[in-house]
């Protein structure tokens, strides 16, 4: 509650005003100010103190004055009192509500326009405080979502767009890692590639079987070893002395000198002598038998088979193999996964050339002494030993090779089916999977993914609020309506609202009405078609005045802590609003018994007296805000004097005269007439309405005794008859010396006494 303004210096016309504090504030405190004087002033800074807004006050500095706005104000909450000073107050008065032009120019309209936010002003305004605090929280809420837009905008620029190339950001972050990401990139780039070259690939051919010769050391062991069992040792003994005496060659010499003679003689081929006496000859003939021939037979197939099987086309042939094999893999490893060939064929053509070359001396030796019993050396098996290891790896890669040929039969059969749009899909997901699994990436998504599941959070909690505001509000505005059209009512306003409802605009939420005149609603704002009824053409000033008092207190009807409030209303009626000013008394009067204080600022009088006149004695207090040299000041208003209309001025000094007589006589006889035809006005209105003489009104009660338009009676017709020609005598209009005219006290007396009865009620 607003105790005492004790102190006003240096705002609007309070240069340095102390008086009020002297004048305690009731539960109904009234001011009375002439335009001008500073009434809207204390209206500006009691709103300053209710919202804690400091421009009111500071805009209202006095012109011309050295030092800023100086107030001190005693009221609920101190000590110490609540004090505006260096352009601030100490502390705030929350509780007030004001009614004044700020209240009409932010929630209902300035002038005659009805702006966006005044349609959001109001939509606060009718939420109430529990309404703007679940507001306040969702726009708050709707704030930090924004927030997290930013955040995440800031989060998805810092991933780099070459690592997630035609993803959004949202579906690179939940790609999920994979193990075997590195060969699943791997197969679909093979499948892609494959996809790509269908006609390459249908007409490549498998691997072929690749492999080396067969060195086989024991068969030609067993070459080297065999030897002719039925020579007489002492013959063979014979013969190779014979042999060595002949050189080098001497047995293919002799061989081939044994060919060439007959079977059925015995002579020389060279020099024709006869050979049967030759013991020589009978020892050749059994050394070169018929298992001789064989043994030499076998050496030479042996020497020439594996001179068939290694010679120099062989080298040449596998080398050309090797060269196919790896030009084929050079084809499919794009395709599919293949072992390396990674053959050195110069190494094995060295092996090989030293095994062959080991091979061939033997044979070669075994040729010169076929009788000899010989095997290969060792340093030949090293050799051949080597060789075979050069073989048996051939063998082997030959055998891998062949086996992926299943491989390459899959990729045929998936390059002549398969899709390369759906094939280059996969592999950009999983390229893309590959890198949202880096090291420089992972902490990048994982900030982005956390930012984004605070955000879903967030408008969990949005879309909660959104709800409770959304009931809040479906209860509250059709009860704000029904309130507002309630007050329309008692105010005789002759139109209603309709369509009382919230509308969401991208500057926040707002309410949107229509005004409802002979049942047709008139828009609001700007949807007004131009040159056609509107809220600037069809509401006069007063109604927009009406309608903003009515806003006022509806809204106040629907504040749950209205009982602790101090109500300030400024003004609340115009000079176009007199036929409403007695709704607005009665209004003001029942919303005094229902808030903590009621402070009314008006200039007009009549106004503020029936306030006054209806309130509680004890429950009242009457300021007038008054002239003091160029400024204003404030004093107690005796309210009682304002009150008391001529008539009742007049009937009291009647009234009075009867007890005590009058200093005044001629007073109280000049009383008289008005006071009679004061009276009339209120009893006969239709007869004897304002401007009629009361010589016409007699006449005409004279006229109409008896009948049924009979105004008044016979005795009472008369009565009217001698108090007017009595009260005539101190009229100007109809005697010309009333000033003069002799006064009589008992007379005077006789003729008050029966004014008073004619006039009682």
């Amino acid at each position: 509650m607003i105790d005492r303004l004790q102190l006003l210096r240096n705002v609007g016309q309070f240069g340095n005003v102390a008086s009020a504090a002297n004048i305690p504030l009731s539960r109904l405190t009234l001011v009375y100010a002439e335009n001008g004087r500073g009434k809207t002033t204390l209206s500006a800074i009691l709103r300053s103190l209710g919202t804690g807004n400091t421009i009111p006050v500071t805009e209202r500095q006095r012109l011309a004055a050295a030092h800023p706005p100086h107030v001190i104000i005693e009221c609920t909450g101190g000590p110490p009192a609540a004090m505006f000073q260096a352009g601030a107050w100490n502390r705030t008065l929350p509780d007030i509500a004001v009614f004044d032009d700020v209240f009409v120019d932010q929630n209902v309209c300035s002038g005659l326009d009805v702006d966006p936010a005044h349609r959001q002003n109001l939509h606060e305004l009718i939420l109430g405080a529990q309404g703007v605090a679940l507001n306040r929280q969702l726009q708050q809420i709707v704030e930090q979502i924004e927030r997290h837009n930013s955040a995440l905008r800031a989060r998805a620029d810092a991933i780099p767009a070459t690592s997630r190339d035609g993803f959004t950001v949202d579906q690179f972050c939940e790609l999920q890692p994979r193990q075997d990401i590195d060969a699943a990139i791997q197969e679909s780039e093979r499948n892609l590639a494959a996809v790509r070259a269908q006609d390459p690939i249908r007409n490549a051919a498998p691997f072929d079987t690749v492999s080396l010769p067969l060195i086989d050391a024991d068969a030609i062991d067993a070459v080297l070893s065999r030897e002719v069992t039925d020579i007489d040792a002492a013959a063979v003994e014979r013969v190779r002395r014979h042999f060595s005496t002949i050189g080098r060659g001497g047995e293919e010499w002799i061989v081939a000198g044994m060919n060439r003679v007959p079977a059925q003689s015995a002579s020389c081929p060279f020099c024709a002598q006869d050979l049967a006496g030759s013991a020589v000859f009978t020892h050749y003939r059994a050394y070169f038998s018929a298992e001789y021939a064989g043994l030499l037979h076998a050496i030479g197939d042996a020497t020439a088979e594996f001179n068939r099987q290694h010679g120099a086309d062989m080298q040449s042939a596998f080398e050309r193999a090797i060269r196919v094999v790896s030009e084929r893999r050079a084809f499919w490893s794009p395709f599919c996964e293949l072992p390396e060939v990674g053959v050195d064929t110069a190494e094995i053509a060295r092996a090989w050339r030293a095994a062959r070359e080991a091979v061939v001396a033997a044979l070669q030796a075994k040729q010169a002494s076929p009788l000899d019993r010989q095997r290969l050396s060792a340093e030949a098996r090293a050799v051949i030993a080597t060789y075979e290891t050069h073989r048996q790896a051939i063998e082997a890669l030959s055998g891998r090779l062949t086996a992926a040929n299943q491989a390459i039969r899959l990729v045929k059969e998936q390059a002549a089916g398969g899709n390369a749009a759906a094939i280059a899909a996969d592999l950009a997901r999983l390229q893309a999977t590959r890198a949202r699994h880096t090291p420089e990436i992972i902490p990048l998504c994982d900030q982005y993914v956390a930012e984004k599941a605070a955000k879903v959070q967030t408008e969990r909690r949005r879309d909660e609020v959104r709800a409770q505001l959304d009931h809040y509000r479906q209860n509250v505005f059709p009860a704000y309506e029904t309130a507002v059209n309630l007050y329309l009512q008692r105010f005789n306003a002759g139109f209603r609202l309709g369509n009382v409802a919230v509308a969401n605009t991208r500057a926040g939420p707002a309410c949107n009405y229509s005004v409802v005149i002979n049942n047709t609603p008139v828009v609001i704002g700007a949807a007004a078609a131009a040159g056609g009824p509107s809220f600037r053409n069809t509401l006069s000033s007063g109604d927009r005045n009406t309608l903003a008092l009515a806003f006022f207190f509806a809204c106040l009807d629907q504040d749950p802590t209205l009982a602790s409030k101090i109500v300030v209303i400024d003004d609340p009626i115009t000079s176009l609003d007199d036929h409403r000013s007695l709704t607005t008394v009665q209004e003001a009067r029942r919303l005094a018994d229902r808030v903590r204080q009621v402070i009314v600022l008006s200039h007009n009088k009549p106004f503020l007296c029936r306030l006054w006149e209806g309130a509680v004695p004890t429950m009242r207090t009457a300021m007038e805000v008054a002239r003091d040299g160029a400024g204003s000041t404030i004093r107690t208003w005796d309210v009682t004097q304002d009150c008391i209309s001529e008539h009742d001025r007049r009937h009291a000094m009647l009234r009075a005269h009867t007890q005590t007589p009058v200093a005044n006589t001629r007073e109280v006889a000049r009383a008289i007439r008005p006071t009679i035809e004061a009276y009339l006005r209120v009893a006969s209105p239709e007869h004897f309405p304002p401007g009629t003489l009361l010589g016409p009104f007699r006449h005409l009660c004279d006229q109409r005794v008896g009948s049924a338009q009979q105004i008044l009676d016979r005795a009472n017709t008369d009565e009217l008859r001698d108090l007017t020609e009595y009260a005539n005598r101190f009229h100007h209009d109809t005697n010309a010396a009333w000033e003069t005219e002799v006064i009589n006290d008992a007379e005077l007396l006789g003729f008050v006494q029966r004014t008073l009865a004619f006039v009682r009620p």
